[in-house]
């Protein structure tokens, strides 16, 4: 990867939709040398993918919660379980294995506290596994973006 590659990202991070034309012009090569880039930085899980990035609070989504788990036992087949359960549940929008104090952190979306309540019944205290967790309420969202620094 290059420094036009770089540039390429750079643009395609803050709008996927910019054109090939506009990303021909930014990185100053033809438009035929963007549309071969994109398609081995696609190949290659450079760009895993391209979505829309939506505004949780116009789809009713008000609570997002921060969340520490730590598990009971160390079992390999316990903590496969666990994680499977995690990447599978379609309110766990991030969900990190982590060196510290917990096992987990994760990133929790919910209508209101009584929606997330109800997950942590469902997620957590139905999980022998689970010693505890940890919750933290994001009150305001300073930043949050998927950019990545190139």
């Amino acid at each position: 990867m290059d420094g036009v590659d770089q540039k390429l990202l750079a643009v395609l991070q803050k709008n996927a939709k910019t054109s090939i034309q506009e990303l021909s012009d930014h990185a100053g090569i033809s438009t035929a040398s963007v549309q071969r880039r994109l398609k081995v930085l696609r190949d290659t899980g450079v760009i895993q993918k391209e979505v829309a990035v939506l505004d949780p609070k116009q789809l009713g989504l008000g609570v997002t919660a921060i969340v520490a788990v730590e598990l009971e036992r160390d079992r390999l087949d316990q903590i496969d379980a666990f994680k499977r359960k995690a990447r599978e549940d379609r309110q766990v929008t991030h969900f990190y294995c982590i060196a510290g104090d917990a096992d987990f952190m994760m990133i929790v979306m919910a209508r209101d506290i009584a929606d997330y309540e109800a997950f942590t019944h469902r997620f957590f205290f139905a999980d022998k596994n689970v010693r505890k967790f940890r919750t933290s309420i994001v009150v305001a969202t300073e930043k949050a973006t998927l950019e990545l620094p190139i």
